[in-house]
C-alpha cells in the first residue's frame, strides 16, 4: 500500500523534523509527515500545495494553483515508515491537508512505527477507523469557522464534532481572523461543550508581525473567555516555509 504524500522545495516527501509550531505540543521535536489532499477548501490555507491543484475552481486568496505532479509524491508506506524512523524522534504530528482522508493506509503506516507519540491534525470532518484511532495519542481538531470559505454543512459536521468533543485526547484549535470569529467560537463551545483547557485560539497569518498584531487584541479575547492561545512558533522561527 502507498501513501501521497506533499513535496518539500526540492519535490521530495515532506517528511523532517522539527519543533511543533501550535497547540498543545508547541515547542516539543517531533517528526512530522505532510500528506496531500484536503476534502476541505480555506481561503487563506497556507498549505494549498496539497489540494489547491491546476484544474480545482475553488476560490484561494492567492489565487495560484498548483501542478498535481510536482506536488505529490507517492511512497510505500513501509518506505515512510524508515523515513520517519530515520529522523530519530520520539513523537510523530501526521498533518495535511486532511491526513484522514488515508485512515487506511495511516493505520498500516503506525503499526511499523509502534514506540512512537502519534499526533493526526485533523479538519474534525473525517473519522479515525479503529484500527487507526487505537494508535493515536492526541488528536488537533481545527474546525473551520465561517471565515475560511467553506460552507458549514462540510466543515462542521455534527456528529464528528460531538465524538471529538467527548474524547479526552482531542484539543481543538480555532484559526482567528478578525475578533468576530470568537463569537463563532463561543457559539460551538455552547453547543458542543468543548472539555476546560482544551480550545486554543490562534491568529491566522503566515508572517510574524501579521501574527503579532493580530495576536494584541486576541491574548484579550482569551483571557475575556478563558481560551488558551496558541502561537505559530515555526513562522518566527523559519516563515512560511515548506519542510520546517
Amino acid at each position: 500500500m502507498a501513501l501521497v504524500l506533499a513535496t518539500d522545495d526540492t519535490g521530495g516527501a515532506e517528511i523532517f523534523a522539527s519543533l511543533q509550531g501550535e497547540g498543545p505540543s508547541a515547542g516539543m521535536p517531533v517528526a512530522f509527515v505532510r500528506l496531500s489532499r484536503c476534502n476541505l477548501a480555506c481561503t487563506w490555507c497556507d498549505t494549498a500545495y496539497t489540494w489547491h491543484f491546476e484544474g480545482d475552481n475553488r476560490p484561494h486568496r492567492d489565487g495560484v494553483t498548483f501542478d498535481r505532479k510536482a506536488n505529490q509524491v507517492t511512497l510505500e508506506v513501509a518506505d515512510v515508515a524508515a523515513r520517519i524512523a530515520a529522523l530519530g524522534q520520539k513523537r510523530l504530528v501526521i498533518t495535511g491537508g486532511e491526513p484522514l482522508l488515508q485512515a487506511g493506509k495511516l493505520a498500516e503506516l503506525l503499526e511499523l512505527l509502534p514506540d512512537m507519540t502519534v499526533e493526526i491534525e485533523t479538519n474534525g470532518t473525517v473519522a479515525a477507523p479503529a484500527r487507526l484511532d487505537i494508535r493515536v495519542d492526541q488528536y488537533n481538531v481545527s474546525p473551520k469557522l465561517a471565515h475560511s470559505g467553506n460552507d458549514a454543512e462540510l466543515a462542521l459536521i455534527p456528529e464528528r464534532l460531538d465524538a471529538y468533543a467527548t474524547d479526552p485526547r482531542a484539543f481543538f484549535k480555532f484559526v482567528i481572523a478578525n475578533p468576530d470569529d470568537v463569537e463563532e467560537v463561543l457559539t460551538l463551545q455552547r453547543r458542543y461543550r468543548f472539555r476546560p483547557g482544551h480550545v486554543y485560539l490562534m491568529a491566522e497569518g503566515t508572517d510574524s508581525a501579521t501574527l503579532r498584531g493580530r495576536q494584541a487584541w486576541l491574548s484579550e479575547l482569551c483571557l475575556q473567555h478563558g481560551f488558551r492561545m496558541s502561537d505559530r512558533l515555526h513562522i518566527h522561527l523559519y516563515g512560511d516555509t515548506r519542510g520546517t
